[in-house]
């Protein structure tokens, strides 16, 4: 079929002389899972063929020099054009949903992730998993599902890993073949490549959601009890010093974001992270992200140099995303030297674990303090562990709130308020209760300093949710 004449009027100023059609290229893998509006089965090798030969016509009547002298919109309304015009040199018999699906599936590889932008914008998925460029995992409502979202090749996944991650100033190559970067909405990103992963390039997206969850979702979901809440709120009001652990996925930063929010909007609070994930309404935040070293190995700037500095910036507490090595002792100073209210996670299994972790990372300082020095420093530093776990079933929980009341000897003392009490199964559900303890916490004083005056049928030992909660964040 010979070339349509293309619509009256000038040129874009983008757009070059269009080239001659180029053959075919077979061999391509298989596309995005389709949508209701997508190609039959029967089709999809055709459609794939033809989306990879219109985008790869597109890329060369495209002048790139140009781009930004138009906005957004107006590019994209142009490229809808001349993919509209492509197709029709095309001569394929799509109808008109298919014509859409692969317009938007063109778009998607010029200004999001390819293949991943659907289950990037799909609110129900936690979590994507890419394990190569043929297998893309996801979760959803906290169980893993295959998917047969596809790259094209390695190639095609290295794009799009390189696009993420170059617009946050970092890299992946072969001299730096690992990265943690993050997408515009915050979500967690993390690639490997050769020759550190064996079988090719692997991606993890930990998507965030756009709403920043509240201590309402926290009940929604029965993770926690309405007394746990009012519990959790008056810590971080009276402004005590919170340590939250829990495993990977277990939604510790989840409810770090909740507990923020508790935080009164006149305070001034400093962020230090690796990657910025932390969602902060407050309107006096600064935020903090380290960076990692260059080519030549320079330049790194780590948590614990971001921790001495932020407490030159006047802050009134500090929260840091996750603590994981040397900076520890710099966080436990700062909580101990007029920080109050501070906030932080790192990775254990239970409330007695992210102490032992704590003395790993003092250790990791080589400042050589006696195991004495270090409990009394975290003794003093830190008054509430709260920890979370997953469960086999994905429901999400606050498994326990602990105080550490202190030392005795040389043992950090600690003493349960809140806890959850597995039951059992119930087919694939978790079945529990939650339960206080009856123990009033040694802190009761400090929240009626601050005005706080709750009941003490808070620690009355009664039972709640009725068993079989399941939630999720």
């Amino acid at each position: 079929m010979s070339e349509t004449a293309r619509p009256s009027g000038p040129r874009l100023p983008w757009e070059a002389e269009a080239p001659a059609a180029l053959p075919p290229q077979n061999g391509v893998a298989p596309p995005v899972k389709p949508e209701s509006s997508a190609p039959a089965a029967s089709v999809q090798p055709l459609f794939q063929s033809v989306k990879s030969r219109v985008h790869r016509k597109l890329v060369e009547r495209l002048n790139l020099s140009s781009l930004d002298k138009l906005t957004r919109d107006q590019v994209v309304e142009a490229i809808r054009r001349v993919i509209n015009e492509l197709l029709t040199q095309e001569a394929v018999p799509l109808n008109f949903d298919e014509r859409e699906e692969l317009v938007r599936q063109v778009l998607d590889e010029i200004f999001g992730l390819g293949p991943l932008e659907p289950l990037v914008q799909d609110p129900g998925i936690s979590d994507i998993l890419v394990n190569t460029f043929n297998q893309v995992f996801i979760e959803r409502d906290g169980r893993l599902e295959k998917t047969d979202v596809r790259f094209q090749d390695d190639r095609h996944l290295l794009q799009v890993i390189d696009r993420i991650v170059s617009a946050v100033g970092r890299r992946i190559d072969d001299s730096s073949p690992m990265v943690d970067a993050r997408l515009p909405d915050g979500s967690r990103v993390n690639a490997i490549i050769k020759p550190l992963a064996i079988d090719g390039p692997h991606l993890s997206i930990r998507k965030f959601k756009r709403d920043a969850l509240s201590g309402a979702d926290l009940l929604r979901t029965e993770s926690a009890t309405e007394p746990m809440l009012d519990l959790l709120e008056a810590i971080v009001r009276s402004r005590l010093n919170v340590l939250i652990s829990g495993g990977t996925g277990a939604g510790k930063t989840t409810l770090l974001n909740i507990l923020s929010s508790f935080i009164p909007p006149n305070e001034r609070i400093v962020t230090i992270e690796d990657s910025a994930e932390l969602q902060l309404r407050q309107p006096h935040v600064v935020r903090l992200e380290t960076r990692p070293a260059n080519i030549e190995g320079e330049g790194e700037v780590p948590q614990r140099l971001l921790l001495i500095n932020a407490l030159r910036m006047r802050p009134d507490r500090i929260i840091m995303g996750e603590v994981r090595g040397a900076e520890a002792v710099d966080m436990l100073q700062a909580m101990n030297t007029g920080h109050d209210g501070s906030l932080t996670t790192l990775h254990a299994n239970t409330p007695r674990d992210a102490l032992s972790r704590l003395e790993t990372m003092i250790s990791m300082a080589s400042l050589d303090l006696p195991e004495r020095a270090m409990r009394q420093q975290i003794a003093s530093a830190i008054q509430v562990v709260i920890q979370v776990s997953r469960f086999s079933d994905g429901s999400r929980k606050v498994i326990q709130i602990s105080e550490i009341a202190g030392m005795e000897g040389d043992v950090i003392t600690m003493q349960d308020i809140f806890s959850y009490e597995r039951l059992g199964m119930d087919g694939d559900k978790v079945l529990g209760r939650f339960r206080a303890s009856g123990i009033r916490p040694r802190f009761s004083d400090r929240l009626k300093s601050f005005g706080i005056d709750l009941s003490s049928l808070l620690f009355s030992n009664l039972e709640a949710p009725p068993p079989g909660a399941r939630g999720r964040w």
